[in-house]
């Protein structure tokens, strides 16, 4: 029962036919039972009543739990709209997810393509995987040059946009030259969210998220996910996740649901104020590097509005140095100095001070929150006039 891309309460129309806000606020709910709540609460349960064979949905929790069900069937719903092949697996935060997808689908011997622009936690993945055996290769989002390294690759992984320097690949391309070559793709999509771009109906093997960010928006939930249609490789994700352990909360669960019902609200608020942003920031004499997909200057603005339907609520931009940037960020009074992105409060960072992305060390991601966009553009016009007082 778990991870099926449930329709449930999706009568109305045609079930692909739906809008992303209607879809969103009733994706993975059950039938209505008179009486009972119309989500409901957190199971949480380590065993269940087990008489007899053990042939039914729910035996132990790190199996299986009746909460998880609901949620994957609502993200598999949102994943790809009116298909009941897809099966969807939640975990405990998006690097599980990441893993879980690598480390079960690939053996020693195999070869990776990964991006080397990609999350910054991805190079310890690397590690691990050289670790066993596997073939790491790495090339650049941009220009569709994982591409360059793909010959003889079992997986090729695309991250698009890429976090945090904002750059686009062609997907279709990536996913029709790497199944010509025998390696599957896999997406991860967490900038985008199902709502901004569905790697599936753009024909990758797996859609895998960090639903930390966009897709509970609230920055109080540690979250992954990974979507598939062949029931095999999601059998395999499956058993690593059984293995490892790698399960969510039924709380997490539960509160990931509930926050899916505003996915829509959010993202079209967020999304149109980042790109009001981003036209006000290249206005701006002290802003260099300007990167935001759904900007038409942007490179990567022709590639990503042939696959994406909204452009994501994360700006990058350079200020001319380190102390600048950090001025900028202390002068701001409506976004915090956070490491993560997709909230409904804005957020951003000086990437450099991880030390993991080769960025200038001015380089700052900002994250677009649901704030009043007047109000937002107004904190950043007079934090940018701030840091720049502070230059002499």
């Amino acid at each position: 029962m778990s991870g099926m891309s449930g329709t449930e309460g999706l009568v109305p129309q045609g079930p692909g036919d739906l809008g992303d806000a209607t879809r969103a606020v009733r994706a993975g709910l059950p039938e209505p039972v008179k009486y009972e709540p119309t989500l409901p609460g957190p199971v949480f349960a380590a065993h269940f009543h087990l008489p007899g064979d053990p042939t039914g949905p729910y035996t132990y929790g790190r199996d299986e739990n009746p909460t998880w069900t609901h949620l994957e069937r609502a993200i598999g719903e949102l994943e790809a709209p009116g298909e009941s092949g897809v099966e969807t697996l939640v975990f405990a935060s998006g690097m599980a997810a990441i893993s879980a997808v690598l480390l079960s689908q690939l053996k020693a011997g195999d070869a990776a393509v990964l991006p080397e622009d990609g999350y910054q936690a991805l190079p310890l993945l690397h590690e691990q995987m050289r670790a066993y055996g596997i073939e790491v290769r790495t090339a650049p989002t941009g220009g569709d040059a994982q591409l360059s390294v793909l010959a003889g690759a079992k997986l090729l992984w695309l991250e698009t946009p890429s976090n945090p320097g904002l750059d686009v690949c062609d997907v279709r391309r990536m996913v029709a030259a790497a199944h010509e070559a025998g390696a599957l793709v896999a997406v991860d999509n967490t900038l985008a969210t199902p709502l901004g771009q569905r790697p599936l109906q753009l024909g990758a093997d797996f859609s895998v998220a960090s639903d930390t960010k966009g897709m509970t928006g609230h920055g109080d939930i540690l979250l992954g996910h990974v979507s598939c249609r062949d029931p095999e490789r999601a059998a395999g994700v499956r058993r690593w996740r059984k293995i490892v352990g790698a399960i969510p909360g039924p709380m997490e669960a539960w509160l990931a649901h509930r926050s899916l019902a505003t996915l829509s609200l959010r993202i079209d608020r967020q999304c149109g104020t980042a790109l009001v942003l981003a036209e006000t920031l290249a206005a701006h004499g002290d802003v260099t590097g300007l990167r935001y997909p759904g900007l038409p200057g942007d490179p990567s603005h022709e590639v990503a509005a042939r696959q994406m339907r909204r452009f994501g609520s994360v700006v990058s931009f350079v200020l001319p140095d380190r102390e600048w940037a950090d001025r900028f960020l202390d002068a701001l009074r409506l976004v915090d100095d956070a490491t993560s992105f997709g909230g409904v409060r804005s957020t951003a960072e000086r990437r450099g001070r991880w030390g993991g992305d080769a960025v200038p060390e001015g380089f700052v991601r900002f994250s677009v929150g649901a704030e009043d966009p007047e109000d937002l553009i107004a904190d950043v016009l007079r934090a940018l006039d701030e840091a720049a007082k502070g230059a002499g």
